[in-house]
Formats: C-alpha cells, sequence, structure tokens
C-alpha cells in the first residue's frame, strides 16, 4: 500500500472540516429566511445543502490529489452527501440530508462487526500507519467503534426527529466530531497498552 503523501496540517484541517464549518455559517445565516432559486423556494437550510455538497466534492479532490489516498470514510461520506443531500435539494425536504449521517454510521458499525465476525483486522488495514498496535488492541478497538458508531445512529436519528433544525445543525457541526475526539482520548490507555513499535 502506497503511504500518503504529507501535506500542512493546517491545510488538511481546513479540507476536512471547511465544507463542515461553511454549511453550518450559511446556515445560521439563511436560517430564518427563504431563498428564491429558479422561481422555487428554498429553506435556509436547503440553501447549505445545496452550497455543502460542491465544496465537500472540490475538498475531497482536493486532499485526493495532494495526499494521493483517500480513506474508506472520506469517500463514502462523499458519496452519502451527494446522493442524500442531493435528494433534500431535488424534493425540496431536509429530511434525506438528516440521515445522511445515521446511515454512515450504521454502515461503518456493521462493517466493524462484520470484520469481527471473519476475524479480520479491517481497521487495522485503514489505521495501522498512524496507529500501530497489536491484533488484540485492534479487535477491543474495533468493537468499541462498532459500538460508537451504533451509539451516534441512535443519537443522530433522536436529535433530527425530536429537536428542532438548529439543535441539529449544532450537533453535527460540534457534538458528532466532538464524540469522536472524546472517544480517542478516552482510548488512550487502550493505545499504550497494546503499542507496538513501527520497526519490525
Amino acid at each position: 500500500m502506497t503511504a500518503a503523501r504529507k501535506i500542512n496540517p493546517w491545510l488538511k484541517a481546513a479540507l476536512e472540516f471547511g465544507p463542515l464549518v461553511l454549511f453550518f455559517l450559511v446556515f445560521s445565516r439563511f436560517r430564518d429566511h427563504a431563498v428564491t432559486l429558479g422561481g422555487r423556494e428554498y429553506s435556509g437550510f436547503i440553501l447549505a445543502t445545496l452550497i455543502f455538497i460542491p465544496v465537500l466534492a472540490a475538498s475531497t479532490l482536493a486532499l485526493w490529489r495532494l495526499t494521493g489516498r483517500l480513506a474508506p470514510m472520506q469517500i463514502a461520506t462523499l458519496v452519502l452527501v451527494v446522493v442524500f443531500g442531493g435528494l433534500s435539494v431535488w424534493l425540496n425536504d431536509p429530511k434525506f440530508f438528516k440521515m445522511k449521517p445515521t446511515i454512515i454510521y450504521l454502515i461503518f458499525a456493521g462493517l466493524l462487526g462484520l470484520s469481527l465476525a471473519l476475524r479480520r483486522n479491517w481497521l487495522e488495514l485503514v489505521m495501522s500507519e498512524a496507529l500501530p498496535m497489536r491484533a488484540e488492541g485492534w479487535r477491543i478497538l474495533t468493537l468499541r467503534m462498532a459500538l460508537l458508531f451504533l451509539g451516534l445512529a441512535v443519537a443522530n436519528e433522536l436529535v433530527w426527529r425530536l429537536m428542532s433544525e438548529t439543535a441539529w445543525v449544532n450537533f453535527k457541526t460540534f457534538g458528532l466530531p466532538a464524540v469522536m475526539v472524546a472517544f480517542f482520548v478516552l482510548n488512550a490507555r487502550l493505545f499504550e497498552r497494546y503499542a507496538q513499535s513501527k520497526d519490525p
């Protein structure tokens, strides 16, 4: 497997999180306004979604050109954003875009569960370069991440169905990334316990 090329970490962060921040800013600016495009009226949420789709596609392409590699989650996210975001814009219905995190988290939970059932370290194939660990460490991390994704799928469904649109946007923009960061911080002892040298 070819190693990914290194790029400036600030540029990488801007490309990965910039589209989401832009979505949040556009929604915040237009959430109380209707916008007419092509003779059709759209809410601020749909407008933010319409802008988010091509910006995410462009940033993902830029990451691929600069690093030479995309993570499976980046590819799956782009595909689902295009499909479900496109449905939301086409049908002028925000629920499809709000369902997207649920679907992607269920997909990854299912894949991780399947890897455990088959006794394969698929997570290691994706993350071993940045996080070298022994096989038992990967098994534990895979189980924990599968449960995390299941929990996030449930949380997303509860938020978008039971709370306001603004609450869901805040949850997606700030809550979901914070949960992921907290997850890896809380698993620091696991990484230390099962760490192995990158050298043979």
